[in-house]
């Protein structure tokens, strides 16, 4: 999941480059929604092994 957030960034970030205003906020606001979502999944993950061990 945190390959695809990074890239989304790397799409936002060339198509802001290029000038494609529209997708280059359409692309940070996925990679940034994927971002928390892998943030989230990784410290739920993290409690889980501490609860577990």
């Amino acid at each position: 999941m945190l390959y695809y957030a990074l890239a989304f960034l790397l799409v936002a970030i060339v198509a802001a480059v290029f000038g494609f205003g529209g997708i280059a906020s359409a692309s940070a606001g996925i990679a940034q929604i994927l971002f928390f979502i892998f943030l989230v999944l990784f410290i739920v993950t993290l409690i889980a092994r501490a609860v577990r061990s």
